[in-house]
């Protein structure tokens, strides 16, 4: 009788570490005081020229020459971005810049997935060879490709127009590559092959089947390709001209003159990252929701 008393007890005491993993491993985590202070440090540093940036479109010219350099906000906010928008002509540059953005952004997205989807799922010939020739375009310098794309632009008559900055970027070998590794994991080709046996089109395999599985990476290429495009300064500013900028281009009017004025510049750059921060705040929910479903799937 004793016997059996002590098999069932050492039974129990063996099952009791695993049920206590069981329920360990439901436990939601939490962050210790040196994470905190980690993360605090990370958003300091990352923030700070930013705030730098607003910091120093507060204040006048002369005050940022002095020494020690002010470190907190001034009365002439106000005054130094109406001067920047006045100067640069923001109000045209935003709107080509969004026009410009967007466009870029939605084709990016749009053609990225459709190549990444055919490189990681359909079968035809010389696709291996494709995929390398289309990675080894990131290889080559954009600096490379300016001449031949300014004359090429100027034989089309396009020259200080808009679509000579989002034609050459309708489409990039990175948002292929980008949506092809994500494809490959997160959509089974199973999956399609049900929809074809259900008789579904290859239209329809793509917007209901393929669209839905790579959500969350079209999010992030969406984000990634927009800051880009936004950003972008070497192209636009040598196929437009101030007549026609986007909003960098329009910045670079600021920095001319004998003497520049150092407020009103960091007032353009600070208008010229508002719509970032916009853009950020409105969707960064969805993407970083994103980036966590994707994380799962994989």
């Amino acid at each position: 009788m004793s016997q059996l008393t002590i098999s069932r007890a050492g039974r129990r005491d063996a099952k009791a570490p695993r049920q206590r993993g069981r329920m360990g491993a439901g436990k939601q985590l939490h962050a210790g005081p040196v994470t905190y202070l980690v993360l605090a440090v990370f958003a300091l540093v990352s923030l700070a020229p930013l705030v730098w940036t607003a910091v120093a479109a507060s204040r006048t010219d002369r005050r940022l020459a002095q020494t020690p350099p002010p470190l907190w906000f001034g009365g002439n906010l106000a005054r130094n971005l109406e001067a920047a928008w006045d100067q640069a002509g923001l109000g045209t540059a935003m709107l080509n810049s969004v026009i410009v953005a967007g466009t870029i952004t939605v084709s990016t997205v749009l053609f990225s997935t459709l190549a990444g989807f055919a490189f990681a799922k359909l079968r035809f010939r010389f696709s291996g060879v494709l995929l390398l020739l289309t990675i080894g375009t990131m290889m080559i310098p954009p600096q490379l490709a300016v001449v031949p794309l300014y004359l090429w632009m100027s034989d089309l008559g396009w020259s200080n127009q808009l679509q000579t900055v989002i034609l050459p970027s309708l489409v990039t070998a990175f948002g292929t590559f980008f949506m092809r590794q994500y494809l490959v994991q997160a959509l089974p080709s199973e999956l399609i092959e049900a929809a074809r046996v259900d008789g579904a089109s290859s239209l329809r395999i793509v917007w209901h089947v393929v669209f839905p599985a790579a959500r969350p990476a079209m999010a992030v290429l969406g984000l990634l390709t927009f800051v880009f495009a936004w950003n972008d300064f070497l192209w636009p500013i040598i196929a437009l001209t101030q007549q026609n900028p986007t909003v960098q281009v329009a910045l670079n009017s600021l920095g001319t003159g004998y003497v520049p004025d150092q407020a009103v510049i960091m007032a353009g750059a600070l208008l010229g990252t508002l719509p970032l921060l916009i853009a950020f705040l409105l969707f960064g929910k969805q993407i970083v929701g994103g980036i966590m479903q994707g994380a799962i799937k994989g």
